[in-house]
């Protein structure tokens, strides 16, 4: 096919011969494009907000980003792009933010996104959220709390009826280098004895600010209850408890470089750690990681990939 092949011409433009119900030109429909198939049509950064149940059983606005799209036959001019906006407004305006919701709105984007009502609901559709979600954190010793936000995408798919929903989750956590403290201990107390004379008798382990991605496929537990976002977070809090803080003051700040203390991790360690955790839940299906380590030390970052391996469930002693 040549490319002259994919203009608009004039003629074809000026003389559409489809009709809306109103009498308006609806070129979309006019049919005789390439056969040319395309895996996906459809709206990125689509604002609107978002309604999601809260812990404590009331519901929270949000402002989101949604991206929606169909597949496309060869033949297609495309689709009608508004019918995106419209369905998800009306699928959002009641009802909060769940799997069902989801399956529903992409049921919808199959059917009413044909040209006509004699076809076969459309192959696949697709429906995403990307938003930064608010949870409340307790300081680890003060009384004090504060405000801790979650990069949180919803990624769906519709295949013929096959539904599957991921939910990811940017974690951000502390990492003190095993390496690196085991020798800062062991210069501390070569001091103690004579041993050496360099320094002040003080070494300090190098830690870093550290980040695991994490998406689950999303599917009815045991009980019948879908994992949400606090619970996917309580899942990372008890495989790497060494959260980054919303608000600390002095005694919360002691706290945490105990709490490194008690946890030193290395990427590799962090990775496995999330696996002893994520394999064992019955609401995730499969899923995978990313961890990175802003190194402390190094200019560069270390990195560690993970995914599901349910048939082997390590036992760490450290989790609780």
């Amino acid at each position: 096919m040549r490319l002259e092949d994919l203009r608009h011409h004039a003629d074809k433009v000026l003389n559409c011969d489809t009709q809306d119900s109103e009498g308006l030109n609806d070129f979309q429909k006019s049919g005789g494009a390439p056969e040319i198939p395309l895996d996906r049509v459809g709206i990125e950064r689509f604002r609107i907000p978002l309604s999601l149940s809260q812990p404590d059983g009331s519901v929270m606005s949000h402002d989101a980003e949604a991206s929606m799209a169909v597949s496309l036959k060869g033949g297609k001019t495309g689709v009608n792009m508004s019918r995106f906006c419209t369905i998800l407004q009306e699928e959002t305006k009641e009802v909060p933010l769940c799997r069902k919701m989801i399956e529903r709105t992409l049921g919808r984007f199959r059917r009413e996104l044909r040209d006509f009502d004699h076809e076969d609901p459309i192959e696949q559709s697709f429906l995403g959220f990307k938003l930064h979600y608010p949870l409340k954190q307790l300081s680890l010793e003060s009384s004090n709390w504060g405000w801790q936000y979650y990069e949180v995408e919803y990624d769906a798919s519709d295949t013929q009826g096959l539904v599957r929903v991921h939910l990811q989750v940017k974690y951000e956590y502390s990492s003190t280098c095993p390496c690196s403290l085991s020798l800062a201990k062991q210069y501390e107390r070569d001091y103690r004895v004579g041993k050496t004379q360099k320094g002040h008798g003080i070494a300090t382990a190098h830690a870093q600010r550290s980040v695991a991605t994490v998406a689950v496929e999303i599917k009815e537990g045991e009980t019948g209850q879908e994992l949400t976002i606090e619970e996917l977070v309580k899942l990372l809090r008890k495989a790497l408890p060494t959260e980054t803080q919303s608000l600390a003051k002095r005694i919360d700040e002691q706290s945490f470089a105990i709490l490194n203390g008690e946890h030193p991790m290395f990427v590799e360690d962090a990775a496995r750690r999330l696996s002893c955790v994520l394999d064992g839940d019955s609401r995730i299906g499969s899923w995978k990681a990313k961890v990175e380590h802003l190194e402390g030390l190094h200019s560069h970052n270390a990195v560690a990939s993970i995914q599901s391996r349910k048939a082997a469930r390590p036992i760490l002693k450290n989790l609780s």
